[in-house]
């Protein structure tokens, strides 16, 4: 499915041809799922570069731009939230030429309607210019939407970071997990983008039209210092939930340590008064095999208090200044 949109200074027309070009229109091409055929004809008509036209094919979803000899080729992607774990990305391709713009993408975008919305903001300034100014706009539209994403990130940040205080589940470290990896890639594909748009500054910095991108520049970098910033807090939550885990262990550990330290004694009594040959109802006479047992328990007992005083793990009256240092 395809839309031509012709402009010029004097009307806006839908439904126009490719013959409009030669008669001074600005063009605009917009073809949604397009397949081999119609790429092959696109490619002969506009003689479009072989090896761009192949990136199509292979959908790819890096962003990048080309200079090519009668063309520029552009990737830009359009990005959302899927549900709050899940970030869906989509490649929108950009043939520009001489009074001619190409766009093709996916059905889940919707450029028709955001080339409305920029001829009913920016109406005569749009008509009065070349088609540069269509392409301009339609890639600052597209890094407008990054910053519901970034909203989307930061509420989703809050109710981790919210949600790290209580309990500690494993569910919750997987989605800090997904989280980092959403804050990840929104930055590699800001990092891309901006490389465009630094690009478009430097490059075609003669042209009129270009303005336009100047400001895109500053709210791509600003969209990167964010995401940075989120991971540095994401990274701080992870830090948090695996310091509140610890925290449950050692409280779990001192709980199951006073226990232990309880039933002790009680195991040991009953240990020694259940051996086999001491006689409760005459405890007159010991047997001489009762006291070597008690006498090796008790030399055991020094020798581990002995071992743990050595090792620094039972602290016994106060450490000496003087040899604290040496």
């Amino acid at each position: 499915m395809s839309t031509i949109l012709c402009y010029n200074k004097g009307q806006v027309k839908s439904g126009g041809s490719l013959e409009d070009i030669e008669r001074g229109y600005n063009v605009w091409i917009d073809v949604v799922e397009p397949d081999d055929n119609e790429l092959d004809k696109l490619a002969d008509k506009f003689n479009l570069n072989q090896e761009a036209v192949k990136t199509c094919m292979n959908k790819s979803k890096r962003p990048e731009i080309r200079q090519l000899d009668n063309h520029t080729f552009t990737v830009m992607v359009d990005m959302k939230n899927k549900d709050p774990e899940t970030l869906v990305v989509e490649a929108v391709y950009f043939f520009l030429g001489k009074n001619w713009l190409i766009t093709l993408h996916s059905s889940e975008i919707n450029l028709k309607q955001i080339v409305d919305r920029i001829f009913n903001i920016k109406n005569e300034t749009i008509k009065a210019t070349h088609i540069d100014s269509l392409y301009y706009n339609m890639l600052a539209e597209i890094v407008t939407k990054y910053e519901q994403l970034l909203t989307a990130l930061e509420l989703s940040v809050n109710e981790y970071q919210r949600r790290s205080f209580a309990r500690p589940l494993p569910s919750i470290f997987e989605s800090i997990d997904i989280l980092s990896r959403q804050a990840i890639m929104l930055r590699r594909q800001f990092w891309h983008v901006r490389k465009i748009i630094n690009f478009l500054m430097h490059v075609e910095k003669e042209k009129d039209d270009v303005k336009y991108v100047d400001m895109v520049y500053d709210d791509i970098s600003q969209l990167i210092d964010f995401v940075e910033s989120y991971e540095s807090t994401i990274n701080s939550i992870r830090e948090l939930y695996v310091a509140k885990v610890s925290l449950q262990i050692n409280e779990t550990m001192r709980i199951l340590t006073i226990f232990t330290a309880i039933l002790l004694p009680i195991t040991l009594i009953a240990g020694i008064y259940g051996m086999n040959g001491l006689d409760l109802k005459n405890l007159t006479q010991v047997p001489t095999g009762f006291l070597f047992v008690l006498v090796s328990m008790a030399c055991i007992v020094i020798g581990l208090i002995i071992f743990f005083v050595r090792k620094g793990w039972i602290v016994v009256g106060k450490q000496n200044p003087s040899s604290a240092g040496t």
